[in-house]
């Protein structure tokens, strides 16, 4: 029996490597432009949208017969403040070899680099708006590839940790998240 489990296990070791050989791995360089908007809890109102962009290196490995794999990234993104993003994405392709769609979802987390900015909180409750250093959150997308080099797609960022935090004179605390949508492309080599 200790054979048989073991023969099982060097096969199964062996499929998985032959897998991972046979991956396809794509660096590239992703680029587009954001818009986002920090929503606040206690107050109706939110800050209004933020226009930004976003460019940094991308890397793409796929296994190519599933159309299943992973992309991660180290963007340099305008949020409405300045943030190194370092999103981890699921992604499926489907479709001809040609032209293809996909689909992607994943965490990511971003990282602040510039000055802590400060923003007037909307309807003059007399208070102001501060971004904290690290924030999270949950990406999902959808786009398309042509000649397996060139992406464009569209993505919505949904703020999971409270990424903003607020003072006002008429209320206890206020705590804001990131929410925004971009439109990327991607050239891949």
């Amino acid at each position: 029996m200790k054979k048989v489990v073991n023969r099982a296990l060097c096969i199964t070791l062996m499929a998985c490597l032959s897998v991972a050989v046979q991956a396809q791995l794509h660096f590239g360089v992703k680029g587009g432009v954001n818009v986002s908007t920090v929503h606040l809890n206690s107050v109706k109102e939110n800050i209004n949208d933020k226009t930004g962009f976003h460019i940094g290196p991308v890397l793409e490995l796929m296994v190519p017969v599933a159309g299943i794999g992973l992309e991660t990234a180290v963007l340099y993104t305008q949020k409405g403040e300045d943030y190194i993003d370092v999103p981890v994405h699921f992604k499926w392709k489907f479709g001809l070899p040609v032209a293809k769609l996909y689909v992607t979802t994943g965490p990511y987390a971003n990282f602040l680099v510039s000055d802590k900015k400060v923003w007037d909180i909307p309807k003059n409750i007399g208070g102001t708006v501060e971004a904290k250093g690290f924030a999270a959150g949950w990406d999902f997308g959808v786009g398309a590839e042509v000649f397996k080099h060139l992406q464009v797609g569209f993505n919505y960022g949904l703020g999971l940790t409270n990424n903003y935090s607020a003072s006002a004179v008429t209320l206890q605390d206020i705590n804001g998240k990131n929410r925004g949508w971009a439109v990327t492309a991607a050239v891949l080599f």
